[in-house]
């Protein structure tokens, strides 16, 4: 067995993610104002208003900490569903072998080939806005990655011995998968989920900031659209674009630290068995 150990880079990730789940979970009582609350417009920081307000006077402080739960919101969904697909075609891939190897890498190939930022973009633009069709379209061809990553590792662990003991018992593929195989990537499946909430955020981020997100949904990608439409760079408005940046930024590095420094170190020192 690997014996694992907490470096002082994921309790630094998990600090910080802790902070932003918090604001995401508790935003309503941390809000200093409400959304329909209006003041005066392009409003510097002071007091009364540390972040100042935005073009329509909502202050951008509150509107910043009510963004962060669709943020997390949409890179957390997108990255369940892309760890799921991308492991499960992995597993099935690694361990069958065969045909069904070489067609499941075949289509990992295919969709590797296609630029994920502009994909996305067009789907959606096509679809219904909403978080689950962003969500939806990020997975679509952010799987890959974890699905080479999942084979690679359990066509190494099927020549195993204890997996050889239960195939020679007449154990189900199925039940080898989920009950042997399975157990033995988790510290990869772990590490590639935190991989793609970061992933899914800059992108959730990024199709926002395009102005192809949904409408009246506050989220940091949705500040730094208005942010950049109401010429705020130009006139130099930093309070208003600054502080999503930075959130983005911060929150992205606590789930590398997490997944790499953190997660990622005991993965590359080999893998558990069991007897």
């Amino acid at each position: 067995m690997v014996k694992k150990r907490v470096s002082r880079s994921m309790v630094a990730g998990l600090a910080i993610l802790t902070v932003f789940v918090l604001i995401a979970v508790f935003a309503e009582l941390l809000m200093p104002y409400s959304m329909s609350e209006l003041f005066a417009p392009y409003q510097k920081p002071s007091a009364a208003h540390l972040l100042g307000t935005n073009d329509i006077g909502q202050d951008l402080l509150s509107e910043l900490i009510l963004g962060t739960r669709v943020t997390l919101l949409t890179g957390t969904a997108a990255a369940f569903f892309i760890v799921l697909i991308g492991t499960a075609i992995g597993v099935t891939a690694g361990y069958c072998g065969g045909l069904t190897d070489r067609l499941l890498s075949a289509l990992t190939s295919v969709f590797m080939a296609i630029p994920p930022l502009p994909f996305t973009i067009v789907l959606v633009t096509f679809m219904r806005p909403s978080i689950w069709n962003i969500v939806a379209a990020i997975c679509l061809t952010s799987w890959t990655s974890t699905a080479r990553v999942v084979r690679s590792r359990v066509a190494q662990l099927k020549e195993q011995p204890f997996i050889k003991i239960e195939e020679t018992l007449g154990q189900k593929k199925s039940v080898i998968m989920l009950r042997h195989l399975l157990p033995n990537i988790s510290e990869i499946v772990l590490m590639r989920s935190t991989l793609a909430v970061a992933s899914a955020m800059l992108t959730e981020a990024s199709i926002s900031f395009m102005g192809l997100g949904v409408y009246n949904q506050k989220s940091w990608g949705s500040i730094l659209y208005y942010a950049f439409r109401r010429n705020g760079v130009v006139a130099n408005f930093y309070w208003w674009y600054i502080p999503p940046i930075l959130c983005v930024s911060l929150c992205i590095f606590a789930f590398i630290l997490i997944g790499y420094y953190g997660l990622g170190t005991s993965t590359q020192n080999g893998y558990s068995v069991e007897s």
